[in-house]
């Protein structure tokens, strides 16, 4: 195994040979200097791992030998030694890209940390973290095997969820494998599972089931209104779950998480269905029959969610509710802008409706543009990606704005998405829909052991064109292609994130309520 080289500089470096024979007992192997110059000089000649360098030396100091290696090799760490505590020559260091900073006089072990910290961080953590996965791998399988209840489900969900971050730190990639078995393994018996109780959750004397879509507001969002404190409801259209864990970990410190919590979206997950279903607090066949001038059939070309703000505003008739509210729908920047300059506005309402359709946008761009798929080939990047966009956003600005005033928080969303990788085959005719995680059409052709079917959409509250259409949903990371130019199309949408069917990443969705700090 190769040894550690690390280049210690410091103009009295006699002094330190008893910290330099420690860290050569413990198998680094240690080069000297005792100025800034030589020290460029070594840096050009020799690859070293680390590098100590005191700040207060003759001639060059630490901050300018710094900014010289800089100039020669921007990757090596440095960790700068001195005996001033002055914030400024810290901030300094620190806007040099310091590695760490230590204070004198330093000890043998304190050496010993920070090269460990610095150079064996990602190998022990990867260690610790494949460790503690390898001692929840039987119990993973065991609550797979026992998840009878949507709440099992729930807490399964967010076992796995935590997991694939976490081993996003790791090195060892054969964890992650073995995770992604297992979820594969999680959404099989999850599609299962839905199969089996879906059509009982819509029976309204049932108790006995998670809170849906339409039951969003009544449920989880209205009983969080109180007066003089705005709510603020952020639904960040096809975010999963995971997707809102990078984002939360984001608001520490802004906020504090008073309630999280998961909810499931109705079929399809598609944002026709289910976030109509959330702005009506109906099923989407209640809509079609009580509103039918609010909801867009499939086969029509007009946009299938343009009525939001009239089915909230029934709803909240229906409810006998009178809040002050409103509603925005933002797309991109400027709109992101007009809205934060309406803050003062806004916070004269009780309730203001954010919807941000940045993620589906983020999941539409990466089937179709190349370059969108390459940066996100998997749920890490795509993960990271919804990370820089939030860190960008007007949204994120909004956010900080509004955690100096006391208002209450909700995210949420209306549906998630899933990477798909088995193409199934189908036939329909030309009033089939296009959408390749579920179809609805009279005239479908496909393999009934493949798909979840309902061949009468009534009993899942759905509407439907005619009076023999049916729907089918594909399950796991199944895609729904026809059969004509199969080939082509098959390998066109593999491994892209799509949504309208069954799996735990687009069912069950997270709900948030947040409190400024």
């Amino acid at each position: 195994m190769r040894k550690i080289n690390i280049l210690w500089t410091d103009d009295e470096i006699e002094a330190l040979t008893p910290h330099i024979l420690f860290l050569e007992e413990k198998g680094y192997e240690i080069d000297t200097c005792s100025n800034g110059n030589d020290t460029i000089d070594l840096v050009r000649q020799k690859g070293y791992d680390l590098i100590f360098l005191d700040e207060n030396m003759p001639g060059l100091t630490g901050i300018e030998t710094l900014r010289l290696i800089r100039e020669v090799r921007t990757d090596i760490p440095v960790v700068m030694v001195t005996k001033s505590e002055e914030e400024d020559l810290m901030e300094s260091a620190i806007g040099s890209e310091i590695a760490d900073y230590l204070i004198k006089p330093v000890k043998p072990k304190q050496i010993l940390l920070a090269i460990k910290k610095i150079l064996d961080q990602r190998r022990l953590v990867t260690e610790t973290t494949t460790t503690g996965y390898r001692q929840e791998f039987s119990r993973i399988t065991e609550m797979i095997s026992q998840a009878s209840t949507f709440s099992d489900w729930a807490d399964l969900y967010r076992k796995i969820v935590f997991w694939e971050t976490e081993l996003e730190k790791s090195t060892d990639p054969a964890m992650s494998q073995i995770l992604k078995m297992q979820e594969n393994e999680a959404n099989n018996a999850f599609s299962r599972f839905i199969i089996n109780n879906y059509p009982g959750w819509m029976i309204r004397d049932n108790l006995d089931k998670p809170i849906l879509s339409p039951s969003l507001f009544s449920k989880k969002i209205f009983p969080l209104v109180q007066e003089k404190k705005p709510l603020f409801f952020i639904l960040i259209d096809n975010m999963r779950f995971d997707q809102w864990k990078t984002i939360s970990a984001e608001l520490s410190g802004l906020y504090r998480i008073i309630e999280e919590d998961i909810y499931f979206s109705i079929l399809p997950t598609a944002t026709q269905f289910s976030r109509n279903a959330v702005f009506a607090g109906l099923m989407p066949s209640e809509i079609a029959e009580t509103m039918p001038s609010l909801w867009v059939n499939e086969e029509e070309e007009e946009g299938k969610n343009n009525f939001e703000e009239e089915l909230f505003r029934n709803q909240l008739s229906r409810e006998g509710l009178k809040y002050k509210w409103s509603y925005h729908k933002i797309s991109n920047t400027q709109q992101g802008k007009k809205v934060n300059e309406k803050v003062r506005q806004l916070l004269e309402n009780d309730i203001n409706i954010l919807v941000f359709n940045f993620v589906d946008m983020l999941s539409h761009a990466r089937t179709e543009v190349g370059v969108i798929r390459d940066l996100a080939g998997e749920e890490p990047a795509y993960r990271s990606l919804t990370r820089s966009w939030f860190l960008h956003s007007t949204l994120f600005d909004l956010l900080k704005t509004l955690a100096t005033h006391q208002v209450r928080v909700v995210f949420s969303t209306d549906h998630g998405t899933i990477r798909v990788q088995n193409p199934i085959k189908i036939t329909g005719d030309r009033q089939t829909s296009a959408n390749l995680r579920y179809k609805m059409g009279r005239n479908l052709d496909y393999d009934p052991r493949k798909v979840f079917e309902l061949k009468n959409p009534e009993k899942a509250m759905l509407p439907k064109m005619n009076i023999s259409s049916r729907y089918i949903f594909a399950l796991n990371k199944d895609y729904l292609v026809y059969q004509n130019n199969f080939n082509h199309f098959a390998s066109y949408y593999k491994d892209t994130f799509q949504h309208g069917g069954i799996s735990m990443q687009e069912i069950m969705l997270p709900f948030a309520c947040l409190d400024p700090v």
